[in-house]
């Protein structure tokens, strides 16, 4: 238990101190791409921080369920945790919506809004190491890959 004592607590200060500080920004949508890659990832290393912080705490953990104000604060965020799955009346973050229309469309119509020319698009690609094919999206020439589909759209909208 002393190994995780050197550790747990400064990983949960620090992954709260960059999950605190990027999602603000992502909430008034000032943040940078790195910003976002980094909280995601920091989520991941806030999540073993804390469950190792609780492993090494959980007697004075569990003395928070005997508080009404505790457990009304946990009562209600476990709420708030399941209604975020509910499902909403076409919502969502329209940028997304357009990015998923775009993976989905013809790689020519894709090419087409970016303001290149069909060559210079089709070329663009090949630059970029993504092999599609005419008539195909991007979605179906990646294999769904993110990270391909991410290359396409940087070497045609990057100009």
């Amino acid at each position: 238990m002393s190994g995780l004592r050197k550790w747990a607590t400064p990983l949960t200060v620090g992954t709260f101190l960059i999950m605190g500080v990027t999602g603000v920004l992502m909430f008034f949508h000032l943040e940078s791409m790195l910003n976002k890659v980094i909280h995601e990832w920091a989520g991941w290393a806030m999540v073993v921080g804390v469950g190792a912080h609780l492993v090494l705490n959980w007697r004075a953990f569990t003395t928070y369920f005997k508080r009404p104000l505790a457990k009304g604060i946990m009562v209600f965020s476990a709420l708030l945790l399941v209604v975020s799955f509910l499902p909403t009346n076409g919502g969502g973050n329209p940028m997304k919506m357009a990015v998923d229309k775009m993976q989905d469309a013809p790689i020519e119509a894709v090419i087409a809004v970016s303001g290149m020319g069909l060559a210079d698009g089709m070329q663009a690609l090949a630059d970029a190491g993504v092999d599609v094919a005419m008539g195909q999206s991007l979605s179906a020439a990646s294999g769904g890959d993110r990270g391909v589909q991410m290359a396409a759209m940087q070497a045609l909208f990057a100009n």
